[in-house]
């Protein structure tokens, strides 16, 4: 199907993503490159040298009102603790329903004057409504006003991601990005445009996410293309960025994480601040904590051939053996994401197991279209930060 036959909506950069040749999808409703070159190809530049990433499609929400009001109203709206934050630093978090599950999974950015929470794509609109539905709770119980704001409108993403991002980016910045840590931002320029430079990514690697608006998206990708090609800077799809963020073992809302699944048995308990007096969520979740969670997210490599693919059903080693009866080969679970690995050259996988099967060695038999292959049960990311 072309590009002019899908349907949804456009980022700044649409035009030029067909003129340079990239196949188009529709993810998350909007009209959106998969790949330019080849997704092998374009992971491989990543994690060797550096891609460029068009992700306008994400959402921009912020909070207004006094801004203590507001880190006050988001430790109570999110699982982690944000209102310490000063301007420049940047949370991950989940924020959940008051059953526990997952509604989305944020960064929140502390800017000068308020909150910018950056929500996936095809939350927007959902995550709006429940903040909004919140906030209004929280604001008529005799608190300041907190609003909710949508400037995803009024804001264009690119990312720059890769070994040499640094490089590459830092000759078109005044400020020296060296000092900038993991999880910081600066308002800045880049190219003599306005910025909100971050150092964050969904990749594994080392990188920037620049925040503009929307008429400088183009002028900025060219520059970036033209300038980093030299050192190695490629066009990058969503193909590649979904293989480099589960190499990285990082999670993908509606796959990994959706509001049937909760932080604890999603490996995110490092997110949970239950030492908050109060938290949507915190009483279903300490319930969990308390009783123990039934099943866990856990990454796995295939040790036969097969790629794992979302919705996969998960069986026990016992499985596996000759003679095996139907109760063996019931489901102890099913696979979220799944995929053969670029770097690894070998298939991965991230899937919910019973907790007593999920433990690092533990081998599982994953249902690869009606054959059981064989996986191994592993801990961590598949592949080391910044490698």
């Amino acid at each position: 199907m072309s590009a002019q036959a899908l349907e949804g909506r456009r980022t700044p950069l649409y035009a030029r993503h067909e003129e340079m040749g990239a196949r188009m999808i529709v993810f998350g409703g909007w009209v959106m490159p998969v790949e330019y070159s080849g997704i092998i190809a374009e992971h491989l530049a990543v994690r060797e040298k550096a891609g460029l990433f068009d992700l306008s499609h994400m959402g921009e929400l912020v909070t207004t009102g006094p801004v203590e009001a507001q880190g006050q109203f988001l430790d109570w709206a999110l699982t982690r603790r944000v209102s310490h934050l000063a301007p420049g630093q940047i949370a991950y978090s989940p924020m959940c329903r008051h059953d526990g599950g997952i509604v989305d999974d944020v960064v929140v950015y502390r800017r000068a004057d308020d909150f910018m929470l950056v929500v996936n794509a095809a939350n927007t609109d959902k995550d709006r409504e429940w903040l909004a539905e919140l906030a209004d709770r929280w604001s008529g119980s005799g608190r300041p006003a907190v609003g909710i704001e949508d400037i995803s409108e009024r804001t264009a993403l690119l990312a720059v991601q890769g070994p040499a991002a640094q490089a590459i980016l830092q000759p078109h910045v005044p400020d020296d990005l060296a000092p900038l840590r993991s999880f910081q931002s600066l308002v800045t320029r880049v190219a003599g445009r306005e910025a909100l430079v971050s150092r964050t990514g969904y990749t594994g690697e080392d990188g920037f996410e620049l925040y503009v608006a929307p008429d400088d998206a183009v002028p900025l990708w060219d520059l970036l293309l033209e300038t980093g090609g030299p050192q190695g800077l490629v066009p990058v799809g969503l193909g590649a960025r979904d293989t480099l963020r589960l190499e990285a073992r990082l999670l993908l809302y509606g796959n990994d994480i959706d509001e049937t699944t909760n932080p604890l048995e999603a490996g995110l308990k490092w997110t949970v601040d239950f030492d908050k007096d109060d938290f949507v969520g915190r009483d279903a979740l300490m319930r969990v904590a308390s009783e123990g969670v039934r099943r866990r997210l856990v990454g796995f490599e295939m040790i036969d051939r097969g790629i794992p693919r979302n919705g996969y059903p998960i069986v026990a080693e016992a499985a596996l053996a000759d003679g095996a009866g139907d109760d063996d080969r019931a489901p102890i679970g099913h696979v979220t994401s799944g995929t053969h690995s670029p770097s690894l050259d070998r298939p991965i996988g991230l899937g919910y197991v019973a907790v007593e099967h999920a433990s690092a060695g533990t081998v599982l038999g994953i249902d690869v279209r009606g054959r059981l292959r064989r996986a191994r049960v592993v801990k961590g990311r598949f592949i080391a930060p910044g490698r």
